[in-house]
């Protein structure tokens, strides 16, 4: 342990002295951060209304503090402390307009996650906190609260021949869903904890149908996204609230509403039709985490660029150690070659990513404010995720920094050594980032190159319940941040234990 002592600090001592390596290390994170200030102060945003420029909307935030669509039709009456509704669901119906192929008529069709069910909620408001058990178009039937969280019931799909009773009950915080096919025995379906509940909510049906995407192949590459319109239909009958409940007629809202579409206009309009004990109700939108917006991450342009730098000046810490193919130091000279190295790979990965730490954790913050003050909606994260996006990408820098020695090690030769780190680490990141590249390459790029590290700057996650389309161009990676960090760690452990293994066998 003291002879690896004495060798880091032989290392550093050395890198530091070697012809400006350490002013070129500055120079990168220096470059990471003007880049992300130009980047950010050359994006602007307003919106019209009228003969003026106005900040746009921004969607509301749910209770976890996440950017949030929240737009559905609510039949709805006020419910104090504990409770019971029920129904039964004997339709489930929708269209879908102009879909492809011929994009020429409506199509009859429910959208997959589109739902129709029970919702407790904290009030009519978009962002409220709600406990929700539907039926969707294609999944079963799901108990969802506060937008992230979805516990899965019995598949299946709905109609006169085949209904489906629904029951929420509220007990304090805990919102408990179940399910019969009969109004008999009951299935529970699982238990929900919304954050923010009042003692009184309202309680009663809803029904959203989010838009319907498709994508298809560019004819240069990459893919085409559309979202088309839809709306879904359920009708309900054996409705029943059981606690202290406001009773007369139902109240109706819009919650989220927006601007009615011509299909609305002049074929079905969103709403609710009475008959009897028999409610029909109509609808669109979408409940689940809004990922409409700007990621966080993408004030992280310029990282490629100093990340090159810092490639040049990982490989330069070994190449140097050769002149015109004679040993000119020590790092071959005695019998622990290995040790050296791992001396070499501890104080090159180290600067990388104290340079890669300080310039994201500068980049980023000023970065997001300058976006904000544009105009420019940048999704809100946790502050945890904010900060293993920042310390992350640090240690990816470290670690390209640490395969990019191991590659000058290999190969001796500068030249050769940078172009091998670049190609497996950089290019293949700004590739998938390619409009021009087939998405099922993108992905692969990222699933098997050490550029899979990248993975950690993601900052919105996939959820299963949003509609939408999650490719590399949109900053969504194929693998999850920690598990595309491994394999960037498995790739630099692997480049420099043949390293080792190839200064033991030549140098010897």
């Amino acid at each position: 342990m003291r002879e690896f002592g004495y060798l880091l600090r032989a290392e550093w001592t050395k890198f530091r002295t070697l012809r400006g390596q350490l002013v070129a290390a500055t120079a990168a994170a220096v470059l990471v951060v003007l880049l992300g200030a130009v980047f950010a102060a050359g994006n602007h945003s307003s919106c019209s209304e009228g003969p003026k420029e106005v900040a746009c909307p921004t969607p509301p935030l749910g209770p976890g503090g996440e950017a949030v669509a929240d737009t559905f039709y609510f039949v709805h009456r006020t419910l104090s402390g504990d409770g019971t509704v029920t129904a039964r669901l004997t339709s489930l119906t929708g269209v879908i307009t102009y879909p492809p192929p011929n994009h020429d008529t409506i199509v009859p069709r429910v959208e997959g996650l589109a739902r129709a069910g029970l919702m407790v909620k904290a009030g009519a408001r978009p962002g409220a906190s709600y406990a929700a058990l539907a039926m969707t178009g294609t999944h079963g039937v799901r108990l969802a609260w506060d937008f992230t969280h979805e516990v899965a019931g019995a598949p299946g799909r709905v109609s006169g021949a085949a209904p489906r009773w629904l029951r929420l009950v509220r007990a304090g915080d805990t919102l408990t869903g179940y399910e019969s096919v009969d109004g008999h025995r009951w299935t529970r379906v699982g238990v929900a904890h919304p954050a923010a509940l009042p003692r009184s909510v309202q309680v009663g049906l809803f029904v959203s149908s989010p838009g319907d995407v498709t994508v298809e192949q560019g004819s240069l590459g990459g893919s085409i996204e559309q979202l088309r319109f839809t709306q879904a239909t359920g009708v309900f009958d054996r409705v029943s609230v059981a606690g202290t409940a406001a009773g007369g007629d139902w109240r109706r809202d819009y919650v989220g509403g927006h601007a009615a579409t011509d299909w609305e206009k002049y074929h079905r309009p969103p709403g609710l039709v009475a008959s009897g004990d028999r409610l029909t109700i109509s609808g669109s939108g979408e409940i689940a985490p809004s990922t409409d917006g700007f990621h966080l991450e993408g004030v992280l342009s310029g990282l490629y660029v100093g990340l090159i730098v810092l490639i040049v000046v990982a490989v330069l810490a070994v190449t140097a150690e050769y002149r015109r193919g004679v040993i000119a130091t020590t790092l071959v000279a005695g019998p622990r070659r290995g040790t050296v190295l791992a001396a070499k790979a501890v104080v090159v990965g180290a600067v990388g990513f104290v340079a890669g730490l300080v310039a994201t954790a500068v980049t980023v913050p000023v970065g997001v404010h300058v976006l904000r003050g544009n105009g420019i909606y940048v999704l809100p994260v946790p502050l945890g995720t904010e900060l293993r996006v920042v310390v992350g990408t640090a240690a990816v820098v470290g670690l390209v920094s640490v395969l990019a020695l191991a590659l000058g090690a290999v190969f001796r030769r500068g030249p050769v050594a940078v172009i091998a780190a670049v190609a497996v680490t950089v290019l293949p990141v700004l590739l998938a980032t390619a409009s021009f590249v087939p998405e099922g390459l993108s992905r692969w790029l990222l699933r098997i190159t050490p550029a899979a590290g990248f993975a950690v700057q993601q900052s919105i996650p996939v959820y299963p319940n949003a509609v939408g389309h999650h490719s590399p161009v949109d900053g969504y990676y194929p693998l999850p941040p920690w598990a595309g960090f491994a394999v960037l760690c498995g790739f630099a452990g692997l480049a420099l234990a043949l390293a080792g293994y190839l200064l033991r066998r030549r140098d010897a």
